[in-house]
């Protein structure tokens, strides 16, 4: 019986160690469906290679993901070529595979060698229209200024997106919205709007029977797709590193596609899409493990309890006093309430986009913007609260001798408490 316990510990102990010692990699994904495909390849073969790994999905656009490589808040994700010599590296003159190169190693960084597919921009319309308005090319665009387009909110301001299109064919359209990339194909489908850019390997291009139109004077660079890492995974995960460079000129372009279909229009999970790519490719055998909807629902209800409780228990601490001292002190007062007030503004996403340099990505950064948005309707309700307390009870807590701090407790936050506890409650609802 010792025996059979001392061996149960060594083997404890031995996995325990071995857990230790798995390098621990964290793959980032942009928010679209082949950004995550090509994570979930990622985080495959890493662990195939012995690592843990993690797949953050979804982080958000270029800025996000690349500031998030640069503090080591992830340690690589699948990039394109275009995007790195038009928006990233954007007024540095980089051009041509040598010079990405450099650029990436003077930033500690490290590249792989193309996946093999080219998914450049396109500019698509219905094929109905194309066929009725006779448009085949970008510059065809120019003799209907009535047509309406809408392009992904990233490509409105990308460097190699719409501003520089309109620019190099002269486009006269005035009718153009930014709208999420997913949400424009709808809107091409239901008539909203008539034009729209597209990635060339989009599964929705046959599904609602698109055209790309040519880029007859050669606007949009090529968008090869690589991976793009910070050089300290050379030295500590080099067999899961290995095992991802795998996946270069290993794609085509008509295997993404594929892919894509399959994530986007038959709704198979990307990690069951990647597993099948790898088995057929490389002979790898994944296992894939699928979360039902109701541990979904279980542990995403929790992720939000706990961002809630955390952020709105802060907020009732620092935003209480602050009201308070916002009614006892007038001009310093209109300044806090003033102050709040802008933060209350700014979009959440570019408040996610400023906390990412000092507080990296993840829950630091939400529990940061959640508290800040919790903030105004406390001191507002507190300074309002107690300001509206009528002057013959404050007189009258004084004439009993009362102390400040006293009366603060005990007559002017009781009788300023329902309105307190109204903010509480806005805030906890923002």
């Amino acid at each position: 019986m010792r025996r059979l316990s001392w061996c149960l510990v060594v083997w404890l102990c031995s996995v325990a160690s071995a857990d230790a010692e798995a390098p621990q990699i964290k793959i980032g994904s942009k928010k679209f469906t082949e950004s995550v495909i090509l994570g979930e390849l990622l985080v495959h073969l890493a662990e195939s290679a012995g690592a843990q790994a993690e797949h953050r999905q979804e982080m958000g656009g270029t800025r996000i993901l690349w500031t998030a490589l640069l503090n080591g808040d992830i340690d690589i994700y699948p990039e394109y070529t275009g995007t790195i010599t038009q928006e990233i590296l954007a007024g540095e003159g980089v051009a041509g595979w040598d010079q990405i190169q450099r650029a990436l190693a003077e930033r500690d960084l490290g590249v792989s060698a193309p996946l093999g597919f080219n998914n450049t921009y396109a500019i698509g319309v219905k094929e109905t229209l194309a066929q009725k308005l006779q448009i085949n090319r970008i510059s065809d665009l120019v003799r209907h200024p009535e047509l309406r387009f809408g392009f992904g909110n990233e490509f409105m301001e990308r460097g190699d997106g719409w501003p520089g299109l309109r620019d190099r064919y002269g486009l006269p359209q005035q009718d153009v919205r930014g709208l999420d990339h997913d949400l424009a194909y709808r809107g091409l489908e239901s008539g909203d709007i008539d034009a729209m850019d597209m990635y060339s390997t989009d599964a929705e291009i046959k599904f609602y029977d698109l055209r790309a139109l040519a880029d007859d004077m050669g606007y949009f660079p090529d968008y090869m797709v690589l991976l793009v890492y910070r050089k300290d995974l050379q030295a500590r995960a080099t067999t899961a590193l290995s095992a991802m460079h795998k996946l270069e000129s290993s794609i085509s372009e008509a295997e993404m596609v594929a892919m894509n279909a399959r994530a986007k229009l038959d709704k198979v999970p990307a990690t069951q899409v990647a597993a099948e790519f790898l088995r057929t490719r490389f002979g790898l055998g994944v296992q894939v493990q699928h979360q039902g909807l109701i541990e979904r629902l279980w542990q995403r209800t929790g992720e939000h309890l706990l961002l809630v409780g955390l952020s709105l228990v802060a907020a009732i601490f620092i935003a209480v006093p602050l009201g308070v001292v916002a009614s006892r002190q007038p001009r310093l007062g209109q300044v806090l309430l003033g102050v709040v007030g802008v933060v209350q503004t700014i979009p959440a996403l570019a408040l996610l986009v400023l906390m990412i340099p000092f507080s990296g990505i993840g829950m630091p950064s939400a529990l940061a913007a959640l508290f800040l948005y919790s903030l105004l309707p406390i001191v507002r309700n507190t300074y309002t609260g107690l300001r509206d307390i009528p002057l013959p009870l404050r007189e009258s807590a004084e004439a009993l001798g009362l102390p400040p701090g006293a009366r603060l407790r005990r007559v002017e936050l009781p009788l300023a408490g329902r309105s307190i506890l109204a903010g509480i409650k806005t805030a906890a609802v923002i």
